[in-house]
């Protein structure tokens, strides 16, 4: 994979979502899950792509099963659970592997890129989050613990770039 804006995952309904299409904007990617520790986080991150989504942020929601099987729903369901319990409006695209023979080619490219701590490829857990600037440059990488609100400022910083 050459390019981030190379890239195509498939959104809930099975269709191409092509990254193409991102081109320009600064895009925050994570790997969500419904029944996780770190679920609450799709408030923080609503308020981000809210207050920010018409400077040119992008968050891109990935569902994964691969955590303490804290995903288990279909795509459909995964939906209407954000959608219903919090609002979320940004894209939630299909259930995937971030991990493993079959992780899907998004997370391949961006584990290449950018590795988690002590030089880690893999993805430890739910709700890890790349962020990508206008350029389709992966920039930084931040662990499950980082509320997306602390990030808000180097957001601030790419968007105004």
């Amino acid at each position: 994979m050459s390019s981030f804006y190379d890239l195509a995952p498939l959104d809930k309904k099975g269709e191409p979502f092509p990254f193409e299409q991102l081109k320009g904007k600064v895009v925050l990617i994570v790997n969500v899950a419904s029944k996780c520790g770190f679920t609450p986080q799709y408030t923080e991150l609503e308020k981000l792509y809210k207050d920010h989504k018409d400077e040119g942020l992008t968050i891109v929601g990935f569902p994964c099963n691969q955590f303490g099987h804290q995903e288990p729903g279909n795509d459909e369901e995964i939906g209407q659970f954000c959608q219903l319990n919090f609002g979320v409006t940004f894209p939630i695209l299909k259930k995937i592997d971030v991990n493993g023979s079959e992780a899907d080619p998004v997370y391949e490219f961006l584990k290449s890129k950018k590795s988690g701590l002590l030089g880690f490829k893999g993805i430890k857990w739910n709700f890890e989050k790349f962020l990508i600037d206008k350029q389709g440059n992966v920039i930084e990488r931040y662990s499950s613990l980082t509320k997306p609100s602390s990030i808000e400022s180097k957001i601030e910083e790419l968007l105004k770039k």
